[in-house]
């Protein structure tokens, strides 16, 4: 579908990169970097079938960690991403280039951050976080909280949620993909667990989770989701730039999209999605 699809690093990424000049060649592809998040997924290769398909350019997807996918769109090195979310969860790395690149548009509003139980458990024994310090609760959990990747910033919250709320738990780094196996294997054998989350994420669709209460507010409140471009980009692009700055998905239907992708592959549920909002798309497309 996509011209390149590739695994990069940091040294990759930031050694050896082109010049802004030189991307804005007709025959360089757009460069789309994303993290390993599954709505950044989606969304990152709906505009990349966009832009290929109606603007008839060619688009290269960069797949790194989040730390990188900022300098590389700071530098030139990434024409674009499309997840930097704030104001909490991204903003150490926002911070850092924020004066070296420019905000497009938003994505989707609403995205939240939190700790989910599965619904079978009783309210009356988790409702918010500070329930995690009852003994019989903790023995039940193992005194282990599901995490994800190290880099993430929900990770970073998490963390400091655990100090905040003064829980003698271990936050278990792993994946988003290892993440959602326990989850998945708790589940189906109805076990406690309690797992970082975000949405949108697709797991809603597929599992009865609730969040539970932060009255402290130490994960953060709701939050916008941005696409963030290099300098320069809107003028060597302009057609591919005015796309991305449309784009806008509400997130029930991001989500619904995101458990297509799951239960398909995100090529069909984006080719789904595009047939089903003919009227969004032309839009974004600004026909």
């Amino acid at each position: 579908m996509f011209t390149t699809l590739r695994r990069i690093g940091l040294a990759a990424l930031l050694v050896g990169g082109m010049a802004t000049t030189a991307l804005a060649q007709d025959n360089k592809p757009v460069k789309l970097g994303w993290a390993a998040w599954s709505d950044a997924e989606f969304v990152t290769k709906l505009a990349a079938k966009l832009i290929e398909d109606k603007l008839g350019q060619k688009v290269e997807l960069v797949q790194t960690d989040v730390a990188p996918l900022y300098q590389g769109v700071s530098r030139g090195d990434l024409d674009a991403m499309m997840m930097a979310w704030l104001p909490e969860t991204h903003a150490d790395y926002h911070k850092r280039v924020e004066s070296k690149v420019d905000t497009l548009g938003t994505i989707y509003d609403g995205a939240k951050l939190g700790w989910v139980v599965p619904q079978y458990v009783p309210e009356s024994e988790i409702s918010s976080i500070e329930d995690l310090n009852k003994d019989n609760v903790k023995e039940k959990l193992g005194g282990t909280i599901q995490g994800i990747d190290p880099g993430a910033g929900l990770t970073r919250l998490s963390q400091q949620a655990i100090k905040d709320y003064g829980v003698d738990y271990k936050l278990q780094i792993s994946s988003e993909a290892g993440m959602l196996t326990t989850v998945d294997r708790d589940m189906r054998s109805e076990k406690w667990f309690v797992a970082t989350a975000w949405s949108p994420h697709w797991m809603f669709g597929k599992y009865k989770l609730r969040y539970i209460d932060d009255p402290k507010g130490a994960l953060g409140k709701a939050e916008h989701v941005d696409i963030l471009a290099r300098k320069g980009f809107k003028q060597d692009n302009p057609k591919a730039a005015e796309l991305l700055s449309r784009m806008k998905l509400p997130i029930p239907e991001l989500e619904v999209a995101m458990f297509d992708a799951q239960e398909t592959s995100y090529d069909k549920a984006v080719d789904k999605y595009i047939a089903d909002h003919p009227d969004r798309v032309k839009e974004w497309l600004g026909e």
